[in-house]
């Protein structure tokens, strides 16, 4: 699963297999816009600037170019699982060249363990001075000995220093390096220096190299009858390992350096730990001192520590029990809701809960029952912002993105790619602009959205059509004198919270790969808008003009013929809420999942018998897996679904190429090498998803490639051989839906464990309410409180529950330190994982290494 760590173990005899525990990481960050960039020297100082997205130095995200700008808008969300560990995330700036490397400006770098920092804040960064010789990542594995030898003029103390390998490395000019180490030891009137070999095309190249310096002269320990080296000796030598990157013709590239003292080999002559590479001279050097601007971004990091399913049992039965409590306000459901400080923090995991266990419809149906007990007009019917109509949004946001890319994207594809001038405010016309000619315009786009939104009924979501039936019959029973109050509570949701915020935000949705710029923007926000009122239907029908606040959206949209519309929209609607099965469609309509330029491996050899990689485009429909020469031009190549045997990473010893996967189909695997650590996970994990029911799917694979005659994974001759390594097919098969029960279940056990005072006043207000029968003024907290003897006793469940899974939590944090990183000497070592089944037991301090697994993942300082 992307952003996973695990660790895990077995217990003592007799004990049952443990589960993992999983490390699950997941970012959201809104690069929201810069401001005060150094100018551009010369005549014309405005830029063209873009910015990107790096977990250290790894490129994942870059936002659209702003032109001729300063304090450039951007205004762009990214959302992705951490698939490996990370020490910082950065944001660059850069000013785009069309006829050289583009410049960077300056960059914002938080460290991993400052993101908690930010959650739920939208500061301001100084951009900071880009030097390359600070720019480092990955680790160094290090073994530091002293050996005595005896020799005819005495004893000679010689230190041994073993480089074994190094993990991480970056990217340079988007390739992996050619790394090789200069191991030095410094002292006061000596820097002997002596250099590994080179190792080609790796981010974690294998060295396990011996390096041999003597410490001191002979003379000095001629009378020494025991081994030992004097403190002072030890306290002026220093170990220094530079990594390099070889460039060949070029110059050679700084990787970062690690520097120790031989002191730490004081209490042992042994020492052997993994240190993080460090900036030239720790980064100390002065930078310019020249404002190079700021950075506002939103940034929200999680980490969920992701116990074994057993242990979320009793939680997981009480929330999926919810809509069957009365009243549902005294439901562990609706009582998260009301402790957590912001109800969106609660609503994701709740939603994605019980869709997993086919509770949602029921449990929406019960909470918007609530909302029309205190709704007078009909007009108004689900306009706030009550925890109903939130998970509302939140379902059609995880269900209908598949809809929503089958009704919109090909008509936002055409308006964003070639935009029309549709400007009708005349506060904002130009000089020339010919207001008819932009409102032709503008209406022809509207009747396109709108056409495909109204034609869309048969691929609406069952579990939407199933919620949209509940609340129209809901909102008849509630108003039945209103003849439109069945439709408007439908089009409330349908149209003013999905479509047209689809439109004016395709990027948020998936529509689109960046935030549309000004112009489009504003093209977009005139047809969301006019979309809003041509479905509404209810009281309003008489008056929709009413609906718009400037006087030209009033003019404009008496150029459609209302009734028209009007009946449109309540036929869609009426389609859309039904509780009759959709008939199917015939053939299903083919949709882009995704695409993008990747690396591909020839299949074919080349004229000197060589294989190489070359960029195509690649796209994945509901039906094929394709790649193009160009994006729109013809596919070079095609791989039908329903023949894809299995989608798996390949190591990266195939092809010395990192991010690399493959699709296997038949013939000879598809090797194809993504652009960045999450692009890789994304396609791997949207390919296995859409062919996880494929027939014919492999058990087994081989993890890398068929070379000189062998597997260079197993060493089989036979290419035709089975595979050496177990597939990994535990995705799901619903393309539409990837819902972790397990890690829902931890996220409300950190939101009920961080509301833990407002719960506690909560159960003081039922008591309260027990006691002091009537009405009662809480002025600190307000909540919903219809039954206070439920209720109590469902906040008594809840806390019992929240303890009980303290427990293991603490003991799995008290073994799992997270690395602080940064420090000059940053030795760390492999750090002991606890599985679950040993958490839940005391600790036995002599059993404890017989239950512990070694990770690479994570690591703690010395």
């Amino acid at each position: 699963m992307a952003g996973e760590q695990q660790a895990g173990g077995r217990g003592e005899a007799g004990d049952p297999p443990a589960a993992p525990v999983r490390v699950l990481q997941s970012l959201r960050v809104k690069i929201c816009e810069a401001k005060n960039l150094l100018p551009y020297p010369g005549p014309n100082k405005m830029r063209d600037c873009f910015s990107t997205v790096n977990l250290d130095q790894e490129e994942i995200f870059r936002t659209n170019v702003v032109e001729k700008s300063l304090n450039p808008f951007y205004g762009e969300d990214f959302y992705f699982e951490i698939p490996r560990a990370f020490q910082n995330l950065s944001f660059y700036i850069y000013d785009k060249n069309l006829l050289q490397r583009d410049l960077r400006i300056g960059k914002v770098a938080i460290k991993k363990d400052d993101l908690f920092r930010y959650n739920g804040k939208e500061p301001w960064f100084p951009l900071q001075p880009i030097d390359s010789n600070s720019e480092v990542q990955g680790k160094v594995h290090l073994e530091l000995k002293l050996n005595e030898l005896i020799t005819d003029n005495g004893s000679v103390q010689q230190l041994m220093v073993h480089i074994l390998a190094c993990e991480g490395l970056p990217l340079v000019n988007g390739q992996s390096c050619d790394a090789y180490a200069a191991v030095s030891l410094v002292g006061p009137s000596r820097n002997d220096q002596k250099k590994t070999k080179v190792k080609k095309k790796t981010s974690n190249p294998q060295f396990n190299e011996k390096f041999y310096f003597e410490v001191t002269r002979s003379s000095s320990y001629t009378k020494k009858s025991q081994f030992q080296v004097e403190e002072e000796d030890i306290e002026k030598l220093e170990v220094r390992v530079d990594l390099w990157n070889n460039g060949n013709l070029a110059q050679d590239v700084f990787l970062g350096e690690v520097r120790t003292s031989v002191s730490v080999l004081r209490n042992d002559s042994t020492h052997r730990a993994w240190y993080l590479l460090q900036p030239k001279d720790n980064g100390s050097k002065s930078s310019k001192n020249d404002d190079l601007g700021s950075l506002r971004l939103s940034i929200s990091y999680t980490e969920d520590y992701v116990l074994s399913s057993e242990f979320y049992s009793p939680l997981r039965s009480l929330l999926v029990k919810s809509p069957d409590v009365q009243p549902i306000t005294a439901s562990a459901a609706f009582i998260l809701g009301e402790v957590c400080r912001d109800k969106n923090d609660a609503v994701l995991p709740l939603v994605r809960l019980l869709l997993h266990h086919q509770k949602l419809v029921p449990f929406v149906a019960s909470i918007a029952q609530l909302d029309l007990n205190d709704t007078q007009e009909a007009n108004t019917i689900f306009r706030g912002n009550s925890l109903a109509t939130r998970c509302m949004d939140e379902t059609m946001k995880i269900v209908g993105n598949h809809y929503l890319k089958v009704t919109l994207k090909s008509v936002l594809d055409e308006i964003c790619d070639s935009p029309k001038p549709c400007e009708i405010d005349p506060n904002r016309l130009r000089e020339g602009d010919n207001v008819e000619n932009h409102k032709d315009n503008l209406r022809s786009y509207v009747d396109k959205v709108f056409s495909c939104i109204v034609q869309s009924s048969m691929s609406c979501p069952t579990v939407m059509c199933d919620l949209f039936s509940a609340l129209r019959h809901m909102a008849v029973r509630h108003f039945p004198n209103d003849p439109h109050v069945q439709y408007s509570a439908v089009s409330s949701f349908v149209f003013l919270r999905f479509f047209a915020v689809a439109v004016v935000s395709p990027h948020i949705f998936h529509l689109r790969s960046h935030h549309p710029d000004v112009a489009t923007s504003r093209i977009l926000t005139l047809i969301s808008k006019t979309i809003q009122t041509l479905g509404s239907v209810g009281n309003l029908a008489k008056s929709k003009t009413s609906s718009f606040k400037e006087p030209f959206m009033c003019d404009f949209y008496k150029m459609f013929e209302e009734e028209t519309y009007t009946a449109d929209a309540k036929k869609f609607l009426e389609e859309i809420s039904s509780t009759e099965s959709k008939e199917p469609s015939g053939v299903s309509e083919s949709v882009i999942l995704k695409d993008g330029e990747l690396n591909k491996r020839a299949q074919g050899r080349t004229r000197i018998g060589k294989k190489n990689f070359k960029k195509r485009w690649f796209s994945l429909t509901s039906r094929e897996f394709s790649y193009h020469k160009q994006k729109d031009k013809e596919a070079m190549f095609r791989i039908p679904i329903k023949n894809i045997l299995a989608v798996e990473k390949l190591d990266e010893n195939a092809f010395n190429k990192n991010n690399m996967f493959q699709v296997i189909y038949g013939e000879k695997p598809l090797y194809i090498q993504a652009n960045n650590c999450v692009e890789l996970n994304e396609w791997i994990e949207v390919l296995s998803r859409i062919s996880r029911r494929n027939q014919r799917r492999l058990s087994k694979y081989h993890s890398s490639a068929f070379i000189s005659g062998a597997w260079l994974c197993c060493k089989a001759s036979s290419e035709s051989a089975e595979g050496c390594h177990m597939c990994t097919v535990n995705v799901p098969a619903d393309v539409a839906l990837d819902i972790d029960g397990d890690r829902e279940c931890e996220r409300i056990y950190s939101l009920f464990s961080r509301s833990m005072p407002k719960l506690q006043k909560m159960e003081e207000a039922c008591g309260s309410i027990a006691v002091y029968q009537g009405p009662q003024e809480h002025s600190e907290y307000h909540f919903t409180i219809d039954d206070s003897v439920e209720t109590f006793k469902t906040i008594q469940q809840i806390k019992a529950m929240v303890e009980k899974l303290n427990e293991p939590h603490e003991k799995y944090k008290k073994y799992c330190t997270s690395a602080k990183y940064g420090s000059h000497y940053s030795a760390v070592v492999d750090i002991l994982l606890v599985s679950p089944a040993y958490l839940s037991r005391p600790v036995k301090r002599n059993s404890a290494f017989a239950l512990v697994k070694r990770t690479r993942n994570i690591c703690v300082p010395v």
